[in-house]
């Protein structure tokens, strides 16, 4: 299987940070990132990948007040600028970094993915997002977020026009030849001469190609409109799976898709999340769980579900039954048709709900010992629901180091997961062609 890491300081649970065990080290450090990723290195991971959002989210109340006061998470670095330091420190593990296509510009984002590619020597993935909230659209000159049908509308041309971008130039296209004064051959550089409906580009790049031919396309999502686009582009989707039958039935929904694209299924490693609580016992890790759990705020919940939502859930009572509002959401509709349905079903509260979406963004959490978690891991890409995983520790470092201390090593007896790298790249990890 292939296992990525969710790189964040304290972790996804939002109790993770007031944990006792939680470290919570200045995240404006780089040491911070770094004791983690080489962690993860150690442990082999495949790659690494840094979430990225471009506001402080402020759609519950219309304040970043409740954010700032209960949710970490929004004095960290620009994921770019991290994973170049990242990358001079790190030899095998690859590095992910987010860029959003609805506020960015295809040349910008190939000549910084393809100077990254070559200074990581080919250890680059970049996850395309579309963000999910106004508070975004107002950093960049927007007084509304674009809707989701447009939004990835305009991230099937953006990320289009990065590939064409990308492959403006041949891998051998210089040849500093002295004798001949010939610095590039110029049949190996053309113009790009992109003509979409949201950007006209006339290339080529300004960066020579780059190791892996193109970074590795990440693609994070579940709604019909995402799988238009990542069938057709995508090599590794980061996706909400709360239960392993839904997550065979999305993963043969999606392969069948890409075949229908004149795609090999592949070509493209769907990855959901996974939140790990590990004890030397079953009661130890429940026990562990519960203890989280009790430490969420659901004030925490509220924030995160309004932003990821683009939708205030301030207006309601937080005690009432959680309401029918699917169709007033405009940002992450697949994941939450899911959650405000099965909340419905089951008459629970807003508040209730919140205090468990912060807990594990309805991400699957596996609790039990080492083995018991990799025997449940093993039976999820067996059966297949999945290629393998990234996994979403609930607190920082002490979940990742017991997963890659106790559950790895299980795996890896069972010879579920790589003893060590093969090759050079993350396309070698990933057993994905050169692009």
């Amino acid at each position: 299987m292939h296992l990525a890491l969710y790189l964040s300081d304290t972790g996804l649970h939002a109790g993770g940070w007031r944990h006792p065990e939680a470290q919570n080290p200045d995240p404006m450090q780089l040491s911070t990132w770094l004791t983690l990723v080489k962690k993860a290195e150690e442990a082999k991971f495949d790659f690494a990948f840094v979430a990225d959002k471009l506001s402080i989210d402020d759609i519950y109340g219309g304040d970043i007040a409740t954010t700032v006061q209960y949710r970490p998470g929004y004095a960290r670095p620009e994921p770019m600028a991290l994973l170049t330091a990242l990358g001079l420190f790190t030899d095998r593990i690859g590095l992910g970094g987010t860029l959003s296509t609805t506020y960015g510009e295809p040349f910008h984002a190939a000549r910084t993915l393809a100077t990254l590619d070559h200074f990581s020597a080919g250890r680059m993935a970049w996850n395309a997002v579309t963000s999910t909230n106004d508070g975004e659209a107002r950093n960049f000159s927007r007084s509304q977020h674009m809707g989701h049908n447009a939004r990835y509308q305009r991230a099937g041309e953006f990320i289009d026009a990065v590939h064409r971008l990308l492959a403006s130039w041949q891998p051998d296209a210089r040849v500093a030849d002295k004798a001949s004064g010939v610095w590039v051959d110029p049949q190996k550089v053309s113009y790009t001469h992109f003509h979409g409906e949201h950007f006209q580009i006339q290339g080529p790049l300004t960066v020579a190609a780059s190791p892996q031919g193109r970074p590795v396309q990440i693609l994070a999502g579940v709604s019909q409109d995402f799988r238009d686009v990542a069938t057709r582009v995508g090599e590794v989707i980061f996706t909400v799976q709360p239960e392993r039958a839904r997550a065979q039935q999305f993963y043969q929904q999606f392969k069948a898709e890409m075949l229908a694209q004149g795609r090999q299924p592949e070509a493209c490693k769907i990855l959901p999340g996974m939140m790990p609580i590990v004890g030397a016992t079953r009661r130890e890790a429940e026990e562990k769980r519960r203890l989280l759990d009790e430490l969420v705020n659901p004030l925490a919940g509220l924030s995160f579900m309004s932003a990821s939502m683009n939708y205030d859930l301030s207006q309601h009572d937080p005690d009432a039954l959680f309401p029918d509002i699917f169709p007033h959401i405009s940002g992450s509709k697949g994941r939450f048709e899911y959650v405000i349905a099965q909340a419905r079903r089951e008459g629970k509260t807003l508040a209730q709900v919140a205090k468990t979406y912060a807990a594990s963004a309805s991400f699957p959490v596996m609790v039990g010992t080492a083995a018991e978690i990799a025997n449940e891991m093993t039976l999820w890409v067996d059966s297949g629901a999945c290629d393998g995983f990234v996994l979403m520790p609930a607190d920082m470092p002490a979940s990742l180091n017991d997963f890659a201390d106790y559950v790895v090593p299980e795996l890896q007896q069972r010879e579920a997961f790589r003893q060590d790298y093969a090759g050079k790249t993350l396309r070698d990890h990933l057993n994905l062609p050169l692009q």
